[in-house]
């Protein structure tokens, strides 16, 4: 096992003097090229080029001597620290931070930062970060080959965003550019790079270098990743139907809707089709845990008041007006769906696209039988459960309402 293991941290600017003692004593150097080239490392010294960190820290378990390895930005932030601390490896590390590339790309756009989600984009589950892109109007993405600038916008589509794209930071080939995100394919980026995503329907506004004048907002949160703006204060969801300014249509009563809400467990990262959106009480509720909605109807009525109450509550969705199955078809896919209209052939196009989840509702035997058919054809483990909610005048304890719906849901299965 080496006998000392020192994480430096670099962002480009002098090392410190703690960092370039360890280096002094180093007899081998992990890095990528360009810290390796850096000279202060010891000629002498073993040096591994930085690719998987895993493998690399097999090669300082088993190394005898001082070792160091070397890390853009802070190392501890998304970065080596949390793999070589692995129990497997067996390595007590000594860090030295430096600023990190996050922090670095919102001083270069001069914007405040505490109100921003951090995501980390591979190739692999890129569609994560882009769901938290369209969900949140500040988002910063660390990006990775095959997952950078231009794969972020083509995944986006039709949401528009604009892109601040830090280049090389900390470098002397250091650039930002500042564009929508509609350009950004049409472009090569360098890596490594930090891409600022801002943006979207009622966002606060924000001051981009280069972008035009923009009003920033006046005082602060006290918990970082939320806009201390928005959303207004909302306690609970499955809000009453005057929390939407409208009466409620069929299967958006209050209790069927948490009920839907808890099948479903919307989170941030995942994309959620709401179809058949209606008033859009289920999307922006949704939208309010934190996903990307993506909400649906037929009604272009239904369509405006799904973008006026997400206006209201402050939060982000996409409404797209059309009939399903049909205008599902150009849709990304979802994590979760609710089917609030549309039947067993709706139901059916979903589960075509394996969510995880589908949750759907019926007022007779009939259709609920048919819709759960069509989620066990589609490869799906179903619950039914027959709800019946009834609202009382608290003053007269007499019936307000009662509603009486089947709630159907499928969770995806392994076949």
């Amino acid at each position: 096992m080496a006998d000392r293991v020192t994480v430096i941290g670099w962002d480009g600017s002098p090392l410190t003097d703690a960092a370039r003692s360890a280096l002094a004593a180093a007899t081998l150097v992990a890095g990528a090229a360009h810290h390796l080239d850096l000279p202060e490392v010891p000629p002498a010294a073993e040096r591994i080029r930085l690719g998987s960190v895993d493998l690399a820290a097999r090669r300082i378990a088993g190394h005898r001597g001082s070792a160091v390895v070397l890390a853009d930005g802070d190392p501890g932030f998304f970065g080596v620290v949390r793999t070589l601390r692995a129990p497997q490896h067996g390595l007590e590390v000594e860090v030295v931070p430096a600023v990190s590339s996050v922090a670095t790309a919102f001083a270069r756009a001069g914007m405040p930062w505490d109100d921003a989600q951090i995501v980390v984009a591979h190739s692999r589950d890129l569609r994560r970060a882009v769901n938290v892109c369209r969900a949140h109007t500040k988002v910063a993405v660390l990006t990775s080959p095959g997952a950078g600038p231009a794969e972020l916008a083509l995944l986006l589509g039709d949401v528009h965003r604009t892109f601040v794209i830090c280049e090389e930071l900390g470098t002397e080939r250091e650039q930002v550019t500042v564009l929508t995100s509609d350009k950004a394919p049409d472009h090569y980026w360098r890596d490594p790079n930090v891409v600022i995503v801002i943006g979207g329907a009622g966002a606060a506004p924000a001051t981009v270098p280069g972008w035009g004048a923009t009003r920033p907002r006046a005082g602060g949160g006290w918990i970082a990743g939320r806009d201390p703006g928005y959303p207004p204060a909302v306690r609970g969801w499955a809000l009453p139907a005057d929390a939407y300014g409208s009466d409620l249509g069929e299967g958006e009563a209050t209790e069927l809707r948490a009920a839907q809400l808890a099948r479903l467990g919307p989170r941030v990262g995942d994309l959620v089709w709401d179809i058949g959106s209606g008033s859009g009480a289920a999307a922006v509720e949704a939208a309010r845990f934190g996903a990307a909605v993506i909400a649906v109807d037929r009604d272009a009525d239904a369509c405006a008041r799904t973008t006026a109450v997400a206006r209201r509550y402050g939060v982000q969705l996409q409404v797209v007006h059309g009939a399903a199955p049909q205008v599902l078809e150009d849709l990304p896919e979802p994590d979760v769906v609710r089917v609030g209209g549309g039947g067993a052939p709706v139901v059916a196009a979903c589960a075509a696209r394996r969510p995880e989840r589908i949750v759907a509702h019926a007022a007779t035997r009939d259709e609920a039988e048919a819709v759960g058919r069509a989620l066990a054809e589609g490869g799906y483990a179903v619950e039914c459960t027959l709800l019946q909610a009834v609202e009382l005048d608290p003053a007269a304890w007499a019936e307000r309402e009662r509603s009486v719906a089947f709630l159907l849901s499928g969770r995806r299965t392994h076949l």
